[in-house]
């Protein structure tokens, strides 16, 4: 994996394969000067994502179980463990309470429990974690189950209380924040509550929208923009800070 350069853009939780035309959306990444960490939502596509990345040295993929998915795919977790010594990254999994979702919690605990633990001790493995409405579990979860000195985690979208985001920076956590979390009074409060030196950017795309298209992971200075008005600080101290903070998440831990 090359360096990072203090220029360089950083999206660290997309999902480029559920965009059309999702091929060429790798190269416009790597093209673009955009560092990504694409996430799946099922081991299943990890084989193709893993191919499509692997002209590109600026694009990590994450081997995933989604929590919204796992009512009808937990069967699919013997397969995660089967590709789980192949990846460094994990992701998307953790846990979903919104009512949707919130039959399968139960099993999700379950899943979660068993991913984190698989990583703890596979070891040199950094984690991208979806808690919607499921911020304390999720802590707890990490507290409980994760060898910080094994495993690295980075919170996406966290909208949990500054209480919670308190405890997961004091357990070691890293947030990828993006345009919809700055949107809010709440949202803005939450990110000023986090130390920056552990600040990453994402977009989440294709999952928000910019006016009538998708967002794209070149995008990510809209958030970034958002971040510096947020933080106080110019839009490239912020985009040096971003991936001076991605270089120390991905030095931290053994390969």
């Amino acid at each position: 994996m090359s360096a990072f350069q203090s220029g360089e853009l950083v999206d660290y939780h997309c999902h480029l394969d559920l965009y059309p035309e999702c091929e060429k959306l790798f190269a416009t990444c790597a093209e673009g000067n955009v560092s990504v960490l694409t996430v799946t939502t099922t081991p299943k596509a990890w084989p193709r994502n893993v191919e499509m990345a692997a002209p590109w040295r600026s694009i990590r993929v994450g081997l995933g179980l989604h929590p919204q998915l796992v009512a009808d795919r937990s069967v699919e977790l013997s397969l995660f463990e089967t590709y789980l010594p192949e990846a460094r990254f994990v992701g998307e999994i953790g846990l979903d309470a919104s009512p949707r979702f919130y039959r399968s919690f139960d099993t999700q605990l379950k899943v979660f429990e068993r991913i984190l633990k698989l990583c703890s001790e596979a070891g040199g493995k950094i984690l991208s974690v979806h808690s919607v409405r499921a911020a304390a579990h999720v802590v707890r979860l990490i507290e409980r189950c994760v060898d910080p000195t094994r495993v690295a985690i980075v919170l996406h979208w966290f909208s949990g209380s500054n209480s919670d985001a308190k405890r997961a920076f004091d357990l070691g956590c890293y947030f990828s924040i993006n345009c919809s979390m700055l949107d809010s009074p709440k949202g803005r409060s939450l990110v000023n509550s986090i130390p920056t030196t552990r600040l990453l950017t994402e977009t989440d795309g294709p999952f928000i929208r910019i006016g009538d298209r998708p967002i794209v992971p070149t995008d990510v200075k809209l958030t970034l923009s958002d971040l510096a008005e947020t933080t106080g600080t110019s839009i490239q101290e912020t985009r040096s800070l971003v991936a001076a903070n991605l270089q120390a998440l991905e030095s931290i831990l053994p390969r």
